[in-house]
């Protein structure tokens, strides 16, 4: 039976199904338990979740940059097979960058599944980390981009174009900052980030300049990171009307409420299957259902709900599943 996706992919469609949740830590401890965390839940959902973010910048400590990398390259090559490992590096400009890169992706590039670069300004930027990463022996590493300011904004388009960066995420906090106060710290609360005007605009520039691309957008943290409930609005409204489709935890409490805030909902994955199972066994012609009719316009839309369901731990049927990888 073909692939789905090799029926399905449209000009624009994503070209990479992630986990819908990033998650970052920067202090051994604390990687050390996000590995082990991200084994244990792959265990339990049936497939990875969440990545792992081994963190150099702003969620480790000042200082023993040199060591921290080493200590970084020394867990990513420690992980167990199949885990889903990334580490984000200091900014193209930051003195240690290189450093970061050669260390990092020189002795761990095979154990890694992307390199995310923070205050990414301009394409001029995200080709210094490709020639970076090439000149350290990654070729092929994808990279993952952060945007954190305006004038990254504005040129989130051309950056989502390029064909090493995978995947943009926004950065609130840096974002918010780089206004001079012109934006108030309310703009960085779990509400005031979803009504503020400037950083709501951001937020539908990146996701719409990925989704232009093929590439995936990525939201935010939330900092409010006991409060489960605010958090679970933040995802389901970044999911469901803002147009992400992966988001960031910074603690272990967040990572099962974003998984289920982009989960589908049951009622769509059960109907989605039904069209798909139908369209499969009619070689992708158009069929009917619930009165309505499907072609493979469709077809897409509801594909992906499946995918979904599937990077959320969803149980799928036997037939269904097959066209997963174990």
């Amino acid at each position: 039976m073909i692939h789905p996706r090799d029926i399905l992919l449209g000009a624009q469609a994503g070209a990479f199904a992630l986990p819908v949740c990033d998650h970052y830590s920067g202090v051994e401890a604390r990687m050390k338990k996000s590995l082990q965390l991200q084994a244990d839940l792959t265990a339990e959902y049936g497939t990875c979740v969440f990545d792992v973010t081994l963190d150099c910048e702003d969620g480790a400590p000042v200082g023993g940059e040199a060591e921290h990398a080493a200590l970084v390259t020394e867990l990513a090559l420690g992980a167990s097979a199949g885990a889903r490992v990334a580490v984000r590096v200091h900014p193209v400009d930051h003195a240690h960058f290189d450093a970061d890169v050669s260390i990092i992706a020189g002795q761990a590039a095979s154990k890694l599944v992307h390199l995310m670069v923070p205050k990414v300004e301009s394409v001029a930027d995200v080709q210094r980390a490709a020639s970076a990463l090439d000149a350290a022996g990654a070729p092929d590493l994808p990279l993952h981009v952060l945007i954190e300011s305006p004038s990254a904004v504005h040129r989130a388009f051309d950056i989502a174009a390029h064909p090493r960066v995978q995947s943009l995420s926004f950065g609130l906090m840096d974002f918010v900052s780089s206004h001079g106060g012109a934006i108030p710290s309310s703009g960085m609360g779990v509400a005031g980030q979803f009504s503020h005007p400037l950083v709501l605009r951001a937020k539908l520039e990146i996701a719409s300049a990925c989704h232009a691309h093929g590439k995936v957008p990525s939201h935010n943290v939330v900092t409010e990171f006991k409060d489960l409930a605010a958090l679970r609005v933040a995802a389901q409204t970044a999911a469901r009307e803002l147009g992400y489709t992966r988001m960031w935890s910074i603690h272990p409490d967040q990572i099962r409420t974003i998984v289920a805030a982009f989960a589908p909902a049951e009622a769509e994955v059960q109907t989605a299957l039904a069209i798909i199972e139908r369209a499969a066994s009619a070689h992708w012609a158009p069929v009917q259902h619930d009165g309505r009719l499907h072609d493979r316009a469709s077809y897409r839309y509801f594909w992906q709900v499946i995918e979904r369901a599937h990077q959320t731990g969803h149980p799928l049927p036997d037939a269904v599943r097959g066209w997963f990888p174990a």
